[in-house]
């Protein structure tokens, strides 16, 4: 018996002609259905300077990195925080350090502070967009309660050191506690919130990019993944294996020819953990960000040649950060930006590429760059408060500078200025900086030659505290234009002393006895 027909006795129509109709209906596969979020990794160096990575014109060998840079964007016009701390605050917040109080110096071993608890950092808001979030390498914003913990500000997941630096090997740290007039060494590595131990003599760069590694190998590719990897590589103490030693037998400057075999070393962590998001099918929809945390340290073999000053001034060495962005999810690529762009602009940036919210943070001072980063459009950002510190000491002068605060000789102080040129502070507008104060180490440091380590000293008067440079003519800094242009100076300072005025106090307590780790053996948090 054949099949039986449709009700109503008609002839059945072909399925084909029947359904096309619905299916003209639907959208074209792929079209209405959102892409899915971006992976997210962001790699963060401790203390690389400008003329460290062979894109820059180093002896230093980066072969990963100059790669990933040629085929990303190069950010040219870049710019960290002089120091770790204000960094990686700014990066988490996105926002400026006078709004935190943490405008002075980093938090030191045994500082009851951390990045305040009513902010709503960076994790935490991709976490909230579906992320999972991951962190491994080194905190630095504070430790002394549990609640200023990675895991407590988001991190799914946390790997590494809480304090600011120690021994690449042991993972120690030593320091003098003042008021017990004594110096504690003890272990700081953590896997969560627990202590991590059976790493000694292991190279952190390596542990990292293992960790890391399998982060991205046990990752689902459907889930948005977070990774922020903040190694402990190059920062001082300078310690390498023997063998990244070896290619650069030609440099005589020991610290030099150690920090170079250190940047070696890190090129290929940061190679590894590309060939790992490569191999796992993370890649095709991933943005991975490079970024420096601040200049490079040229008394610990670090180089900003050929900008002005070192890690801790406010000169364009210690602030204009080696930084690139590679995906194939750009739009333009093998290019240098020319833009504008700042640490604590990688927030906005990230949750709007995580397609999340900013709602919930305290107003933000960075800007969402993605479309200047992947399609060449101008900067939202036209200023940039560098920083402001009344309280500034400079830990590490120039050679045969004394560490005392600058002092006006009234002979660069506009009289309309109601801003304090003896204070520490710089701004940026447009291609216009302004520096006020002592800045730091003004010195321009060539590379160490093959025999011998040169410095060019600056020609200006100990008493000089106040310079307007056109930063892209003269990104060296050499040619003070603040008499020419009285006009901009007095704009300039208006602008710091509105920033000034919005600033909270300094927020620097001194040490606390009760983070001595004599009966645990480790440093941890102790409230």
């Amino acid at each position: 018996m054949g099949p039986s027909l449709p009700r109503g006795g008609g002839p059945r129509r072909p399925l084909l002609t029947a359904v096309l109709p619905l299916l003209l209906l639907l959208p074209p596969l792929g079209a209405g259905a959102e892409p899915a979020p971006p992976h997210l990794v962001l790699v963060l160096a401790d203390d690389l300077g400008w003329n460290d990575v062979g894109f820059h014109g180093s002896a230093v060998r980066t072969p990963q990195l100059d790669a990933l840079a040629a085929g990303g964007v190069r950010l040219d016009n870049y710019y960290t925080q002089p120091l770790c701390t204000p960094s990686r605050s700014q990066l988490l917040t996105g926002r400026y350090q006078i709004r935190t109080g943490l405008q002075h110096q980093i938090i030191w071993v045994c500082q009851p502070s951390c990045v305040p608890l009513d902010e709503k950092l960076l994790p935490q808001l991709l976490k909230e967009a579906g992320y999972t979030t991951h962190m491994v390498g080194k905190w630095h914003l504070g430790m002394y309660r549990k609640e200023c913990l990675p895991t407590r500000r988001g991190f799914d997941t946390y790997f590494g050191y809480l304090l600011g630096s120690e021994d690449y090997y042991s993972h120690e740290r030593c320091t003098f506690i003042n008021a017990l007039n004594v110096t504690r060494c003890a272990l700081d590595f953590r896997d969560g919130e627990e202590v991590a131990t059976g790493y000694e003599n292991m190279y952190s760069a390596n542990i990292f990019t293992e960790r890391a590694t399998a982060l991205i190998t046990n990752h689902p590719p459907e889930k948005p993944l977070f990774l922020y990897l903040a190694l402990q590589s190059v920062h001082e103490p300078l310690q390498v294996p023997e063998e990244y030693l070896k290619p650069y037998d030609f440099i005589q400057d020991k610290n030099r020819r150690h920090y170079a075999a250190m940047v070696s070393l890190m090129d290929e962590a940061v190679g590894n953990i590309t060939t790992a998001l490569k191999r796992h099918g993370l890649w095709n929809n991933t943005v991975l960000i490079f970024s420096t945390d601040n200049g490079g340290q040229t008394l610990a073999g670090g180089n900003n040649w050929p900008l002005r000053g070192r890690k801790w001034s406010l000169w364009e060495g210690g602030i204009r950060g080696v930084g690139f962005v590679a995906s194939p999810l750009l739009k333009q690529k093998g290019v240098k930006s020319r833009e504008l762009i700042h640490i604590s602009d990688w927030l906005p940036t990230l949750v709007s590429l995580a397609r999340g919210s900013t709602n919930g943070t305290k107003p933000l001072d960075g800007f969402d760059v993605w479309k200047t980063i992947s399609e060449g459009s101008p900067s939202p950002r036209v200023e940039l408060l560098h920083n402001i510190d009344p309280d500034f000491v400079d830990t590490s002068p120039c050679s045969g500078n004394s560490t005392a605060l600058a002092k006006d000789d009234g002979s660069s102080l506009p009289e309309y200025s109601t801003f304090n040129t003896s204070v520490h502070a710089a701004i940026r507008y447009g291609n216009w900086k302004l520096l006020t104060g002592y800045p730091g180490c003004g010195h321009w440091f060539p590379p160490p030659s093959q025999y011998n380590v040169s410095e060019i000293p600056s020609l200006d008067p100990p008493t000089k505290t106040l310079w307007l440079f056109d930063i892209e003519r003269d990104p060296e800094e050499r040619h003070d234009l603040s008499r020419e242009y009285p006009h901009v100076v007095k704009q300039l300072l208006s602008r710091l002393q509105f920033y000034h005025k919005h600033s909270v106090p300094v927020y620097f307590p001194p040490q606390d006895p009760r983070c001595d780790p004599q009966g645990t053996g480790v440093w941890g948090p102790w409230m």
